[in-house]
């Protein structure tokens, strides 16, 4: 990508604003101060597509929390999951002894979450609940559920907040459809 025009040409359309995404992690935050009131909390991001709105749902929950980072992709450098999960970075706490809140930017098929997911159930936390940004059910392998997703879309590529393709347009401040067409 050599320019400015052809960076902004992937963008195919706006699926959700800046204004829907503020409102509706500001509901997200009341959900988790709701739950945990004075209880240890503490919220994962998988990263890296979800280190925007973790540090968004972060400020928006008012409960005292702590915050870990794990790296699981199923993505690589194209717009396919390849189907396999790899984690390349794994939490520092011992998580049996908090309310866990993972904090998902998309589920798309399923899988990474899923593994995620048994992965840490395994060690014990007192409780365990995902908050996903984005829900896409159509594409959809396994039988995987978020307790609460902000929006569901269709089954579209997107990018923006924190989504990416290629690494590329983490830094848009809503979420679009990117457009593979050259």
């Amino acid at each position: 990508m050599n320019s400015i025009k052809e960076y902004n040409n992937k963008i195919k359309q706006v699926l959700v604003t800046k204004e829907q995404i503020d409102e509706a992690v500001k509901k997200a935050g009341a959900y988790i101060d709701s739950i945990y009131d004075g209880r240890p909390i503490l919220l994962v991001s998988i990263l890296k597509g979800a280190f925007v709105f973790m540090a968004d749902l972060c400020r928006a929950v008012t409960v005292p929390c702590e915050v870990g980072f794990m790296c699981a992709k199923s993505y690589y450098e194209g717009t396919i999951s390849t189907g396999v999960v790899k984690i390349t970075m794994d939490l520092d706490q011992d998580i049996s002894k908090y309310h866990v809140v993972i904090v998902e930017d998309i589920i798309d098929t399923g899988r990474t979450l899923n593994d995620v997911a048994k992965m840490l159930k395994a060690r014990n936390p007192i409780s365990f609940r995902v908050v996903t940004l984005l829900d896409k059910p159509d594409r959809r392998i396994v039988d995987f559920k978020a307790d609460m997703a902000l929006f569901t879309i269709p089954d579209y590529f997107v990018i923006g907040y924190g989504l990416d393709c290629a690494e590329k347009y983490r830094n848009l401040p809503y979420i679009a459809e990117y457009s593979a067409v050259e």
